[in-house]
């Protein structure tokens, strides 16, 4: 019965999208479906609608649309500028220096606003003008822009890491953004090293070393926008707030910042709340949808299931391991970060827990593993907004990607077998 539950949830989940059902509705209609095997259909609906509305029943959940508004205040108030200034002051004048200048930024960006899409649309439109206009591919640009904005869900803050301690039961939220200091941190070197040998090979020229004077300049210019995430992880770490007042404390500040930098007026307030409600409204959608599949996949014994057959293959943790990333890797491609996480978590947690696994670790491992999906199609919503910035076709981007996925599978094997990379800020901040 088992069996069949789990084949009717997976086909029918796999229908819905062959269909172009809008994702929430394909998880809510799939579990719907595999729910009424077991119970009466008024009962099923009435389950599945409590369990929804339950699931977005959490103080923790404040943060998101709080950190989403924070980043729509910083699409619009300037900031990107300010990093791409101060990026180009720090490594312009290498190899390569305005891929550089790219990476960096959305490093700095995607960091403080929390969204990968933010950092590929802020700083994709400054960047993939002013590299065309230096003689860089166009295609290489968009390729370096899309695969490094993702370093920002890695680095904190991040929605995902927050939704990530959600699902697992209560994981230390700030013990997952100091995990992901350094792994987000050596994604950037590898992409910056990949995207140095291109431009050596191609000859790309270089921008010229700026005086001192001009340094100290934008890096004070810069400085405020930076200290966002000294004020927001400090005070997380301190234990002066927690992530939901982090969140707003972060949304006070860059209101304060925007109109500081006077580009932002109080006309731009209203959209831009339009704009947060929008995506908050789709984000939450998704969580209550995807925690009610997450509970009928539960019901129905699904993830022990699923535990007993991987563990049938091998209990070495390296294989296991090795199958859990492939699996994430694969359904990155066709899954939204949120859903994926929501659902997979309470699969595969357990099973790395009883190999020994420590779940902050795991946590960085599942997001590093579905930042890569962003990048790839069908699905990948980093992809199309980093193609639809540079005006380019996905057909154009793929080619330069390919290197770029390369390194980020690389540093993710690196992250997997060494746990340390995860865990030692955590550990040094005595979480």
């Amino acid at each position: 019965m088992e069996y069949t539950e789990a084949l009717l949830l997976v086909i029918s989940f796999l229908v819905f999208l062959s269909l172009r059902v809008p994702i929430a509705y394909s998880i809510g209609l799939s579990a719907l479906l595999t729910l009424i095997i077991s119970m009466p259909f008024l009962p099923s609906v009435t389950t599945l609608a409590q369990r929804m509305a339950t699931s977005l029943d959490s103080f923790a959940l404040l943060a998101i649309p709080f950190f989403i508004l924070a980043g729509q205040v910083m699409n619009r108030g300037g900031i990107a500028h300010r990093l791409i200034e101060f990026a180009k002051a720090i490594v312009g004048p290498l190899p390569g220096g305005l891929a550089f200048v790219n990476i960096i930024a959305c490093m700095l960006f995607g960091a403080i606003s929390g969204s990968a899409v933010a950092a590929a649309s802020a700083i994709g439109g400054f960047m993939n003008p002013m590299m065309e206009k230096e003689g860089y591919d166009k295609s290489f640009s968009a390729a370096v822009n899309i695969t490094s904005a993702t370093t920002g869900l890695i680095i904190p803050p991040s929605n995902i890491l927050i939704i990530y301690s959600l699902a697992s039961g209560g994981v230390s939220i700030a013990a997952l953004f100091l995990a992901g200091y350094i792994p987000g941190i050596l994604i950037g070197l590898a992409l910056m090293i990949v995207a140095g040998i291109y431009a050596f090979i191609k000859k790309y020229p270089t921008e010229k070393a700026v005086g001192f004077k001009i340094f100290i300049k934008r890096f004070l210019d810069a400085l405020p926008s930076l200290l966002l995430l000294v004020v927001v992880i400090g005070g997380i770490v301190a234990g002066i707030f927690t992530a939901t007042e982090a969140s707003a404390v972060a949304v006070v500040y860059t209101f304060v910042l925007a109109f500081v930098y006077k580009e932002i007026t109080i006309k731009d307030v209203r959209p831009i709340l339009l704009e947060t409600t929008k995506t908050t409204a789709i984000v939450m959608l998704l969580i209550a949808t995807s925690v009610a599949m997450s509970w009928v996949m539960s019901y129905e014994n699904i993830p022990q299931e699923i535990s007993a057959a991987l563990l049938a293959v091998s209990d070495n943790p390296i294989i296991i391991l090795i199958i859990i990333n492939l699996i994430l890797l694969f359904v990155g491609i066709f899954m939204d970060m949120t859903p994926a996480v929501l659902i997979f978590t309470p699969i595969f947690l357990p099973i790395v827990t009883d190999i020994g696994i420590d779940p902050i670790h795991f946590g960085i491992i599942m997001i590093m593993n579905l930042c890569i999906g962003l990048c790839t199609p069908p699905v990948g919503s980093v992809l199309f907004v980093g193609c639809g910035v540079a005006n380019l076709s996905i057909q154009k981007v793929i080619r330069p990607l390919l290197p770029l996925f390369i390194v980020m599978i690389v540093v993710l094997v690196v992250v997997t077998y060494v746990p340390e990379l995860s865990l030692w800020v955590p550990k040094w901040f005595g979480f």
